[in-house]
């Protein structure tokens, strides 16, 4: 059975949205890639629904997916969005030849507990489920990754990519980016005590 969800959800294209809506029942908008870029309508149109119903982005996990979700990032109000990321996984759409460029499966190709899973750690609003605590009182900071060894040291950019690997989040997160996801998946001190055995 099919999952309500209050935002609306927001994916790259239409094969995106075809695998989405056969998991979940939301309103899902669909970008048209890098069309959005110079589409003023659609970005006040996503501007108000962020406003009044919240906006989930659910972008491939590759560099095109990332650009687009930097530029919506910019463009819509913070405290109305919510990131979802999808993992890493190697392979190619059916209705592909050859896979993309990065050789990863973008959202289309997620297995329908993939994408509900990342709703869910995104903070979506599931109408059967009770609202999940709201964020935990002490987030986690830049400090604690500076402390981490994960900003601002030599090999701080391939720690953060073994842990964001050992997290099933995508590679391509900014330090920024990486933060608001922890701080979606974890409370500061499960946090800190489970990185100091992952690193």
């Amino acid at each position: 059975m099919k999952k309500t969800i209050r935002e609306v959800i927001v994916v790259e294209g239409r094969y995106d949205k075809n695998a989405l809506s056969q998991v979940v029942d939301a309103t899902i908008i669909t970008l048209g890639g890098f069309a959005v870029f110079n589409d003023r309508e659609k970005l006040a149109f996503l501007r108000r629904l962020a406003e009044q119903r919240g906006l989930i982005v659910l972008t491939d996990s590759d560099g095109a997916g990332f650009v687009i979700r930097n530029y919506l990032k910019g463009a819509l109000p913070r405290n109305r969005v919510k990131q979802a990321y999808i993992p890493d996984i190697p392979g190619k759409e059916r209705r592909k030849r050859t896979p993309g460029k990065e050789g990863k499966l973008g959202v289309e190709g997620m297995k329908p507990a993939v994408l509900l899973e990342a709703l869910r750690r995104a903070g979506a609003t599931f109408a059967d489920e009770e609202t999940v605590g709201e964020r935990r009182k002490d987030p986690i900071t830049k400090a604690d990754l500076f402390a981490l060894g994960l900003t601002g040291g030599t090999d701080s950019a391939a720690k953060r990519r073994a842990l964001l690997k050992r997290m099933d989040l995508p590679e391509h997160l900014t330090p920024n980016g990486m933060l608001e996801a922890l701080n979606l998946l974890y409370g500061r001190e499960e946090f800190l005590s489970w990185a100091e055995g992952a690193l």
